[in-house]
């Protein structure tokens, strides 16, 4: 079982995508902070919105596998992989 009593933060290098890294914050479960660097800045200034005081799991389940184009992953499935990271103490 994940500890989530205390904040954890993660700069995560994106791969496979426009923007190039994400800084995370989660506290107790909840994603507190998300900020993409580069790629589309309204798209993901609104993702980042969206997602923020959304529990970990639930954000996974909905961004995990989300594509961009004929790429295999997305900003939002980069954000679900740290997520993971994060969820998973690395």
């Amino acid at each position: 079982m994940q500890n989530w009593n205390r904040r954890k933060t993660m700069k995560y290098q994106t791969k496979g995508t426009c923007s190039t890294s994400i800084d995370v914050e989660v506290e107790n479960g909840k994603i507190k902070f998300v900020e993409f660097f580069g790629g589309c800045n309204g798209n993901l200034k609104g993702i980042a919105n969206l997602v923020t005081g959304m529990d970990v799991d639930d954000a996974i389940s909905k961004l995990k596998g989300v594509r961009c184009g004929f790429k295999p992953t997305s900003c939002p499935d980069q954000l679900a992989h740290a997520l993971e990271q994060i969820k998973n103490g690395n």
